[in-house]
């Protein structure tokens, strides 16, 4: 196998479910700092944050990021490689979200004949809400542009992502034997799967989304529950739909609860605020004239889902999201093609090289 391989599968069997993400944030730093030559350091959230100096080039300072974090069941993982395919010998995940893109990055690196000054951040947590962009201290970055190596088709360049809302309800009812005297009890249950029932949910329209993900209640079989539990969400790439839609979820558990007599208590998170690339910023720019060197025909592409860029772009550091192979993540079936991990690495080098020509 190539070095290239060798390294994502040593990456991959180094478990590193969110929150669990240190020994494998160690190992890289370490490796990097071997490899690389990165001075490398942990800031107080665990993220790594790793720089190298321009090679031949006097460009602007250029980010690069992708997220150390794999969803469950990531533990344990043994990669194969069977006919140009690397996938997870058991049940688990294999992790190619997002070790694929930290091998991009590494090996985009090493092959780059020349590239400005770089930044590169691995964050913590990222697939449970963004926790390690959150608290990553951007202030200490010099680059003001840059890319997340987290996205799915290598000729999409995403510019952009939406508002999201959590929304969590806690519904306050009246307890009672359901047998002996139902009517004396309020069911929590019912309150909430009333305003379930009233609102909208699934695909709004283009641009928006809203789901009710869970729904706990009640503690007995033969009791009017007295305390039901629900968390939902709304995404929307307009702020303004999204500020809309989590309102209308909020009035709608408080309205329904008050009709029974009960009362809702409704909690409404913003957990980050939709952002769009203009199409001719230079980092978009950039992107595109990367791809179409390598051959593709770039797209630009919106998306209700989040990633470290939905972050970093509120903070002033304008970043795009390109490919990095990975196919059905999230699932026991995540795979990668040897091949597009490969080419993930020279998407990088493209990009290093041609930020050097102007």
């Amino acid at each position: 196998m190539s070095e290239l391989v060798d390294r994502f599968c040593d990456m991959v069997r180094i478990a590193s479910e969110s929150g669990n993400e240190g020994e494998f944030l160690d190992w890289l730093a370490r490796r990097w700092a071997e490899d690389l030559g990165t001075a490398c350091e942990l800031d107080e959230y665990g993220n790594l944050v790793a720089r190298l100096p321009g090679r031949d080039c006097s460009g602007e300072p250029l980010l690069l990021c992708a997220h150390a974090d794999t969803v469950k069941p990531g533990v344990g993982i043994e990669p194969v490689v069977e006919d140009g395919v690397i996938r997870s010998k058991g049940e688990t995940v294999l992790g190619a979200d997002d070790k694929a893109g930290i091998a991009a990055i590494w090996f985009g690196i090493k092959a780059a004949r020349r590239r400005p000054p770089l930044e590169i951040v691995i964050t913590r947590e990222e697939e449970v809400g963004l926790r390690g962009a959150k608290h990553l201290d951007t202030s200490r970055l010099m680059a003001k542009m840059g890319f997340v190596l987290d996205g799915e088709a290598f000729d999409e360049v995403v510019i952009g992502g939406p508002s999201h809302f959590l929304i969590d309800v806690t519904v306050h009812g009246k307890a009672a034997h359901a047998g002996m005297a139902p009517e004396q009890g309020i069911s929590a249950i019912k309150a909430a799967a009333r305003a379930i029932a009233r609102l909208p949910e699934g695909r709004i329209d283009r641009e928006t989304t809203a789901n009710v993900g869970v729904i706990q209640g009640g503690e007995i079989r033969n009791g009017v529950p007295a305390r039901a539990t629900v968390q939902a969400e709304c995404r929307s790439l307009s702020h303004d739909k999204a500020v809309e839609l989590a309102d209308l979820y909020r009035r709608t558990f408080e309205e329904e609860a008050a009709a029974l007599g009960a009362k809702a208590e409704v909690n409404v998170e913003l957990a980050y605020r939709a952002v769009r690339l203009a199409e001719d910023e230079p980092v978009v720019s950039l992107a595109r004239r990367a791809l179409k060197a390598l051959g593709l025909d770039p797209k630009l592409r919106l998306i209700c889902g989040g990633t470290d860029a939905s972050i970093l772009n509120t903070r002033d550091i304008r970043c795009a999201v390109l490919g990095m192979g990975a196919r059905a993540p999230h699932t026991p079936d995540e795979h990668i093609r040897v091949a597009d991990l490969e080419f993930a690495a020279k998407l990088v080098k493209t990009l290093l090289e041609i930020a050097c020509w102007d």
